[in-house]
């Protein structure tokens, strides 16, 4: 007896694939935590705000809180260094820590790149 198998495709993990789920169109809701106007946290503005615009452009939102002046924001998402970027959406939540100046890592923690 013979079975008919429908094979699903590989999932792309080639450099092609860079916005496997930007082109689903999802949106991202992000939230980045800083310590006031310090270079790291400036940096860190710059970098995440440059990398949505090129690859999430239409289709994020970016919230930032300033720990010195919200503190209560920082304690209740458990944020114990900063600058720390929260995808909150699309799910999983996810976190980073750091300038976010090395793009393919951010890429990978926003679910955006496929690590191959």
């Amino acid at each position: 007896m013979k079975r008919s198998t429908n094979k699903k495709p590989d999932a792309v993990t080639t450099d092609e694939s860079l916005l496997a789920r930007a082109e689903q169109q999802e949106p991202y809701v992000l939230c980045l935590f800083l310590t006031g106007m310090t270079p790291r946290s400036t940096e860190a503005y710059a970098n995440i705000k440059a990398i949505c615009e090129k690859h999430l452009h239409g289709r994020y939102d970016l919230e930032v809180v300033d720990i010195y002046q919200q503190p209560s924001l920082a304690r209740d998402e458990q944020i114990i260094a900063a600058p720390t970027l929260v995808k909150k959406l699309p799910a999983p939540l996810k976190r980073l820590v750091g300038n976010l100046s090395k793009e393919d890592r951010v890429l990978i923690g926003l679910d955006l790149y496929r690590a191959t």
